[in-house]
């Protein structure tokens, strides 16, 4: 071997003292066979060794450190990054590192189908993996009440619905089928439940809420949570919760919000410590106990600083006291309110234990303020490590590193029967029975004559509420879905006259003379609205509803009035016009619920989550002497 050795470092400096165009006589170098074998059983280069964190048999706390530890300063600031689509390309999530995308209310791609859907999910994934590293994206969408953005999803009651239900497998099974339509379009991470606990009702965000007390909205937050999840976040059929938003919504006071034209939302919570601890900690608590690996922090305040910037809150309380383990994702440009220096603002909310950012508009803005303050040592890069850290141990939990990319054979899944009829056993479920004298209720499906009235009754937007489609929601027929009308004249066997205002001048009866109803049905509903566009200062019925209500009494026998909204509404004035009043809240798209009840397919079950107040005085809840004119808890069974 030694000669062999010997010849080729020989022939070796030959060649390269001559250079390329020497014409030295080729000289033949002839092997012995020994050193022929031995050359002939040389051993071949060795594959590289695949990444640590690419093993999918190891544990995510491995992956994750192993990723983390190859990671550049820019690389980690990208996985602190959230935008809203529609302020990058797939090429910028490239670029930039970026580590998740989402879409806002109304945020989706055109057509708004479950393909399109797939399709631009994906492409944002093609971006992120095409990085050095490979390190998918995770997507995020407010799916609070079905995947409500998507065009032919199942959109299930309101929360403030499933909180009259008190059903915690029905609200787990829900959590679990949104989960499934999610997955079809291959989005892994909704920003729900929301758990407030709500003590004023003229918020714009009551009907997100499971209820007023405690310990409803922490059994049924966590049913919800535990559904969506599953046993087992890397199974294809399951996302990340994110329990919202910590901590203070629903207890801030009247007129303390700075933000617009908003009154309590985002404003100042000014409850003690033993307070928060006692009445709003506790579902966070049993969340994480659950499994929560994502928490949204709240736009609200306390003790004079935005929670965003509460490190008490956030880092000694959440992440220590609570042991939460997973990542703490700011709400939609929340850090902007923290400081009106935005520099010192990333400072202040980083520090403070904000891992990844919602920055809707600009991911350049706030990764050139945060490599600017590592720079600067306003950052620590032990503070950038552990955000990352929580980041990635929630991707490979998830199982994003395996199948990053859409299923087609889960397109089926959106808008099932199977989920259809659950939302329709959850919207029976939530119906509270309020009134019901001269057993106006269940309606005899042998009655010859209904009349129906109110916008609402064939109205799918009205019916779905706020975050439907589009932020806000939106009336008219915005996705498919059965109408309360529609469920009607589907259960009812007689004749069913409906008109929106309540006037049926020219339905006569065989006589000639103005028809009267075995029963009117009228719907009154609110508008759809969300977040602080919803906070109102008056919940008592308009007048034009008040009206509507007496031109149906006139012409029917009996009266029953279905109140649809996203809290209980001052209802006192009209109480003794109708022989029963029934809350069907905000409940979706399967108006079938509603017809269930109304005509004795199910029976009413319901209570409601709320104190139900009888004048504008009682507000906030607690705040008053006086008897309600329903107490939380209460409906009637039949």
């Amino acid at each position: 071997m030694k000669r062999l050795f010997a010849v080729l470092l020989l022939s070796l400096t030959i060649l390269t003292a001559c250079g390329p165009a020497a014409e030295a006589e080729e000289t033949p170098v002839l092997l012995d066979q020994p050193e022929l074998e031995e050359l002939e059983g040389s051993p071949e280069p060795k594959a590289p060794k695949e990444p640590v964190y690419l093993n999918s048999d190891l544990p995510a706390e491995e992956r994750a450190e192993d990723l983390l530890s190859r990671m550049t300063l820019e690389e980690k600031v990208g996985q602190m990054t959230l935008i809203e689509k529609s302020s990058i390309t797939p090429d910028g999530v490239e670029e930039y590192f970026i580590g998740g995308v989402l879409s806002g209310g109304g945020g989706t791609p055109s057509p708004n189908t479950t393909e399109a859907w797939a399709e631009m999910v994906d492409s944002y994934q093609e971006g992120a993996l095409a990085t050095r590293l490979g390190i998918p994206i995770i997507y995020g969408v407010d799916a609070v009440h079905g995947h409500n953005n998507l065009k032919g999803a199942v959109i299930f009651p309101h929360n403030i619905g499933l909180g009259a239900t008190g059903d915690l497998d029905l609200v787990y099974r829900i959590g679990a089928a949104t989960a499934e339509e999610m997955a079809a379009t291959n989005i892994y991470w909704n920003y729900a439940p929301a758990i407030p606990v709500v003590q004023d009702i003229r918020w714009g965000r009551t009907y997100e809420s499971y209820g007023e007390v405690t310990g409803l909205v922490t059994q049924l937050g966590k049913a919800y949570l535990e559904g969506l999840q599953g046993d087992d976040l890397s199974d294809p059929l399951t996302a990340l919760g994110t329990p919202k938003h910590y901590i203070g919504d629903g207890a801030t006071i009247w007129g303390s919000s700075m933000t617009g034209s908003y009154q309590l939302d985002q404003g100042v919570m000014t409850a003690t410590e033993e307070e928060i601890r006692e009445k709003y900690l506790l579902p966070y608590q049993a969340a994480i106990d659950a499994g929560a690996l994502s928490v949204m922090v709240s736009f609200s305040s306390w003790q004079d600083t935005k929670m965003h910037a509460h490190k008490c809150l956030v880092t000694d309380v959440l992440k220590g006291e609570l042991g939460f383990e997973g990542f703490v994702v700011s709400d939609w440009g929340g850090l902007d309110q923290v400081n009106g220096n935005y520099y010192r603002a990333v400072v202040e909310s980083i520090n403070a234990g904000i891992d990844m950012n919602m920055v809707p508009y600009s991911a350049t803005k706030f990764i050139n303020a945060m490599l600017e303050a590592v720079e600067n040592g306003d950052i620590s890069e032990e503070r950038v490590d552990d955000a990352v850290y929580r980041i990635l141990l929630a991707k490979f939990k998830l199982g994003l590193f395996e199948r990053p990319y859409s299923d087609p054979a889960l397109f089926d899944l959106v808008g099932s029967e199977k989920n259809r009829q659950l939302a329709r056993e959850a919207v029976a479920k939530s119906a509270v029975l309020l009134t019901n004298e001269n057993a106006a209720l269940p309606i005899s499906k042998d009655s010859s004559l209904i009349f129906l009235a109110g916008e609402g009754a064939d109205d799918i937007g009205m019916q779905c509420g706020g975050w439907t489609i589009s932020w806000q929601g939106s009336k008219g027929a915005i996705t498919p879905g059965t109408t309360i009308k529609d469920a009607f004249e589907g259960a009812f066997e007689g004749k069913l006259q409906y008109n929106r205002f309540g006037k049926y001048d020219n339905i006569l009866d065989e006589n000639g003379n103005p028809a009267v109803a075995d029963v009117g049905i009228v719907v009154v509903a609110e508008n759809p609205y969300a977040e602080g566009v919803g906070d109102s200062r008056d919940l008592t019925l308009p007048q034009n509803d008040l009206e509507m209500i007496e031109r149906v009494k006139e012409r029917s026998q009996k009266l029953v009035v279905i109140v649809m909204s996203g809290r209980p509404l001052v209802i006192t004035e009209a109480l003794d016009l109708a022989d029963a009043w029934v809350a069907v809240w905000l409940p979706g798209t399967e108006g079938d619920g509603v017809a269930d009840v109304i005509f004795g397919d199910a029976p009413f079950v319901g209570k409601t989550p709320f104190t139900w107040p009888a004048s504008m005085d009682q507000l906030p809840l607690g705040s008053y002497d006086t008897e309600p004119l329903f107490p939380f808890g209460y409906g009637l069974e039949n």
